[in-house]
């Protein structure tokens, strides 16, 4: 056998060293090789066909072990370092060595044995060690041998698969359970210790399953095929081995290809040195486009490259693993199931080998390096590849890895408003505007002398004198007055952070006696009152126990689109398809504010209150208003028809490139300059308001446009880390959930399971931020838990599709039932329309469901 010496690729002479081929082995390689194996500082691989060689990466010092007649076909490493067991596999024998004895064996030079565990189980495709290294599992034609690691002796034989087993790998959580993939494209789960089957998939696929991962720390099984497809399925007890997402490699790599050129061609031409940002994507004329197989998935130690940087990944606790595949190794990220960078061999002239039969690739990273085995398809070559991680990811995401804090985006204003600002201008309209006219008091007559020249109201001698000036309400009900103590103390308590979410059903209320969709439901910042626009143009205010309606509100002549709370909780402004905004008075029936047809050319679709109700933000059509406004419920004797609110136009803010803004989303409960819109172009644009202008724009957030914005606004009754207001969420029909950080306009997570292909389903986030409900088309809520990508729970007792959910911002209520249960303080709400298909038209039926913990 011959061997080649190191060499380097650096993908250009201004790159950092991103791949350096350690060494090339050349030889006779046997045909059926399909596993190879690398530990710490180990490579092992055939050689001379029946041969095995274990290569120290240190010492560079090859091993070399004899016992097998026939080829050897597949290789693992034990999970321990002392001692390092090594297992090779062939036609004929499987057979368990010691490293540690071996290598003593051949300095006192004698010749090397291992232990013969199986013989004759036929043509070997893969071994995995147990993790107490007991057992070996071996996968042999259509058939799973559990073998003794210690002697010749077959524990169990696992035979249920239609083809051969191509990969099986052991649950280190549970005890005697296997998971295995084949060439029949299913999975199936065993208990290798009755010889028991658990669960079988079904077909997954229309190509053979290649490789298998089990991520331990998520509870998730991870399995790719021969077509570039990869699957991930939970394996927690509840989810029954649902699916959670799958992910097309190919689209992946064209996305992140897409991305770096965008970025590159932005910083400026020479800037970006990746090799991907360079090749240019199109396919050249008369090339052969390849599949992907998946040969490999591998756990990746990818947050070496943030050590020294204040980043959002450790604190979010995301998952990274490597893909191996015939011509390339990528990096996907577990959390937003997206890709982080990828190492094309072909890229790199210095690399060998440029197609792969097989690879491995070292776990954990040794001084940022991660040692790769690959074997070539064409020729008999094994080269041993020393990739640099942390330059890998630099070079390819130079230009949008945020360098700093510097300029970053912050929900929380941290800086003064500048003079120029549109928020200052409207400010000062509105201070212009109080210091004429004071809000809710009459004009008074000032001192004047005797000649008076303006009109003189009539003093009223003439009317009846008045009997009675003031009538206290003395007749309080004992209930009302322990009702109203009960919920003054509650609200000087705190919402719980470390609380689990609301799993129990526990009440249900009809709205309306008719069929009518709610499309709008949103508690007041106490927590008291809870708003819901109707699509029978009424505005209904319930208590939070839903035991009485505390208000109607009508005079819209279109759907309700949606509602919205001031701070103060005294205020609450509507939107109508009916082109209208009004703003009510929360002890009044009659509006305070109506901005009618002639003020806009399209529907308002969002409308909410703004820098501590201070503006309103509306959106309407391809822009966003920033309205100023006064609000004043007095009314003239002689001119009640006329409105003394006054509501000005600050600015319109146009967002770019789209027909309309489908989601808009501020925070109101403190100082903010950002403001976040989507629009129908699948985009998503911030702006500042302080500077009056957009600052990014997030191109293809999801594949459908965005219908809601949801940030992490938090509550009166809680406090998070200020950091934690920079996260938010977005959906999309059919797209699933994802979380972004403002911070560094990343998707940081992605929340799969919930099903919303045919409407809109709503998310909320709890005030402790920690948990996040959507609604779903299969009659369920989901909660999901914000370090983890698949649901905790799933809330049933729905008719129909839920379409809107919210969650109570108000503090700990201990209640008391027949069997003395104390209920959980948050309240979720839900909102679901029962849709009948009438020709044309749709039958809905309205409720509302308040569940909580107990």
């Amino acid at each position: 056998m011959e061997s080649a010496g190191a060499r380097c690729s650096s993908g250009g002479s201004r790159d950092p060293v991103v791949v350096r081929e350690k060494h090339l082995f050349k030889g006779e390689l046997p045909e059926p090789l399909v596993q190879l194996a690398c530990s710490h500082r180990h490579c092992a691989f055939p050689v001379k066909g029946n041969e095995l060689c274990v290569w120290d990466t240190d010492t560079t010092q090859p091993l070399f072990l004899s016992g097998h007649c026939y080829s050897i076909s597949a290789l693992s490493f034990g999970s321990n370092i002392n001692p390092l067991l090594v297992c090779s596999a062939s036609h004929e024998r499987v057979i368990v060595w010691n490293l540690d004895e071996c290598t003593q064996k051949v300095q006192e030079g004698l010749t090397p044995h291992g232990i013969v565990i199986g013989t004759l189980l036929g043509m070997v495709l893969h071994v995995r060690f147990s993790p107490d290294e007991q057992q070996v599992a071996v996968c042999a034609g259509n058939q799973i041998y559990m073998l003794s690691a210690k002697n010749e002796a077959i524990l169990a034989e696992l035979d249920g698969h239609l083809a051969p087993v191509t990969a099986a790998e052991f649950c280190t959580w549970e005890k005697s359970m296997l998971i295995s993939v084949s060439e029949d494209r299913t999975f199936k789960v065993w208990d290798y210790s009755t010889s028991q089957l658990i669960y079988q998939s079904g077909i997954i696929t229309a190509f053979p399953l290649l490789s298998l991962l089990i991520d331990e720390e998520n509870k998730q099984l991870i399995t790719g095929c021969a077509e570039g497809q990869l699957w991930i399925f939970s394996l927690i007890r509840d989810h029954n081995y649902r699916c959670v997402t799958h992910i097309n490699l190919k689209k992946e790599q064209e996305k992140f290809c897409n991305k770096l050129w965008k970025s590159g061609k932005e910083i400026g031409e020479g800037q970006n040195d990746s090799k991907v940002c360079k090749t240019d994507n199109m396919r050249p004329e008369g090339s052969v486009e390849t599949s992907l197989p998946i040969l490999l998935i591998e756990h990746c130690d990818f947050l070496v490259c943030f050590d020294n940087e204040e980043n959002i990944y450790s604190a979010m606790n995301t998952r990274y693993f490597w893909i191996g595949t015939s011509t390339a190794l990528l990096i996907i990220n577990l959390a937003n199931f997206e890709l982080e960078a990828f190492l094309s061999y072909k890229d790199y002239s210095d690399l060998s080998i440029r197609f792969a039969r097989s690879c491995a690739l070292t776990r954990q990273t040794v001084n940022g390096k991660v040692l790769c085995l690959i074997t070539s398809m064409f020729e008999d070559m094994i080269a041993v590849l020393e990739v640099n991680l942390d330059a890998l990811v630099r070079t390819q995401q130079s230009g949008f890895l945020p360098c700093g804090n510097e300029n970053s985006l912050s929900v929380i204003a941290r800086c003064s408003l500048l003079t120029t600002s549109p928020l200052c201008k409207g400010l000062k309209k509105n201070m212009k505007e109080s210091s004429s006219k004071t809000p809710g008091m009459k004009k008074t007559v000032k001192d004047k002398p005797l000649v008076f020249h303006n009109k003189i109201k009539s003093s009223g001698y003439t009317a009846a004198p008045r009997m009675t000036m003031f009538t206290p309400n003395i007749n309080l009900k004992k209930k009302e007055v322990s009702k109203w103590k009960t919920n003054c103390k509650c609200k000087n308590k705190e919402y719980p952070l470390e609380s689990d979410p609301p799993i129990k059903y526990e009440k249900e209320l009809s709205v309306t006696c008719k069929p009518t969709p709610i499309f709008s439901v949103q508690y007041s910042g106490d927590g008291e009152m809870l708003a819901c626009g109707l699509a029978d143009r009424a505005v209904l205010i319930f208590n939070s126990n839903l035991t009485d309606m505390y208000n109607v509100f009508s005079g819209h002549d279109g759907a309700v689109n949606s509602v919205g709370w001031s701070h103060d909780r005294n205020w609450l402004v509507s939107a109508s398809q009916d082109r209208t905004l009004r703003v009510w008075s929360v002890c009044n029936k009659e509006p305070a504010l109506i901005l009618g047809k002639e003020k806009f050319d399209k529907t308002v679709c969002f409308a909410q209150f703004y820098f501590l109700d201070t503006f309103i933000l509306l959106c309407c059509g391809a822009e966003f208003h920033l309205l100023s406004f006064h609000p004043d419920t007095t009314k003239d004797d002689l001119k009640r028809y006329k409105q003394r609110s006054v509501c000005k136009l600050v600015q319109k803010f146009p967002m770019a490139s789209t027909m309309e803004i489908t989601s808009l989303s501020a925070v109101n409960d403190f100082y903010s300059y950002v403001v976040l819109t989507a629009g129908s172009n699948r985009a998503l644009e911030v702006f500042d308001l302080n500077a009056g202008c957009s600052t990014a724009v997030m191109p293809e957030v999801h594949t459908r446009s965005v219908h809601q914005i949801c940030q992490n606004k938090g509550s009166s009754f809680s406090t998070q880390q200020p950091e934690a207001y920079n996260l938010f969420m977005t959906t999309a029909a059919g797209d699933g959930i994802k979380l972004w950080d403002l911070r560094t306009l990343r998707c940081e997570r992605r929340f799969e399971g919930h099903s919303s292909r045919c409407y809109p389903c709503g998310i909320a986030v709890s005030p402790c931020g920690r948990f996040i409900a959507s609604g779903s088309d299969d009659k369920y809520a989901y909660i999901y838990e914000l370090r983890s990508s698949t649901f905790l729970h799933r809330l049933g007792r729905h008719s129909e599709s839920v379409i809107n959910v919210t969650f109570s911002p108000s503090s700990p209520q201990i209640r008391f039932k027949s069997y003395f249960q104390q209920l959980h303080p948050e309240v979720f709400l839900t909102q679901w329309n029962l849709f009948h298909s009438l020709g044309r038209s749709l039958l809905h039926q309205s409720t509302i469901t308040e569940s909580q913990n107990g």
